[in-house]
Formats: structure tokens, sequence, C-alpha cells
């Protein structure tokens, strides 16, 4: 038989936000730098703002799993915070771009996982 659909809440699915201030003062720092950016690209981050990176993950068993992946990777000077976030909080993130308000995120209604 087919099994019930699954709804998943939006105060479980969760943002992951990485800021980061690298050193880019020497060549092996931009290397660093740029290294790190693509691992994040690579993991499936997109970027928010120039040291601003997002990525959705499903809970915070996710989010942990990410949080290691990403310390294994961390460049050897500079500071990286990562902020966590529900689905419902990031939805309400207010953008300003070019002085002009940006509509509010469209976030469907429910995901469907198949």
């Amino acid at each position: 038989m087919n099994a019930p659909a699954t709804f998943l809440s939006g105060y479980r699915l969760m943002w992951i936000l990485v800021m980061f201030d690298l050193p880019t003062d020497t060549k092996p720092q931009r290397k660093a730098a740029g290294d790190f950016r693509n691992f994040l690209l690579d993991e499936g981050f997109e970027r928010s703002q120039f040291s601003i990176y997002a990525r959705f993950v499903n809970g915070k068993e996710a989010f942990e799993a990410r949080i290691r992946r990403i310390e294994r990777c961390l460049p050897s000077q500079g500071d990286v915070q990562i902020l966590s976030m529900t689905d419902r909080q990031y939805r309400d993130i207010v953008h300003f771009s070019d002085q002009g308000r940006r509509r509010a995120r469209e976030n469907p209604s429910q995901l469907v996982l198949f």
C-alpha cells in the first residue's frame, strides 16, 4: 500500500548560514580563501553575499553533520561563524537591494519527498 505523505514542519527544516572573514593578503591566503569558498559550493551552499553562504538542511542532525564537514575543511587563519535558523525564520528575512525592499521569499507550502 501507499505510505501516508510525510509533512515536514517549517520549524524542523533549517538553513545554515556560513559567514567568514578570511585574510587575503598573500597568495597562499587567497588560495585558502578560494578553496574554502569552492568547498562550500561543492557542499551545496549558495552564495548569499560575498562572504555569506546558505544551505537548506532537514533537521538538527543534518545541521550537525554539515558542521563537522565544514570543521574539517577550515582554513588555518581567519574567522568563520555558522548560524542556524528555521525555514520559517529564513522566510522572514527583510532584504533590501539597490535601496529598494525586495518581496519576501516565496517558499513552497509543503515539501514532498518521493
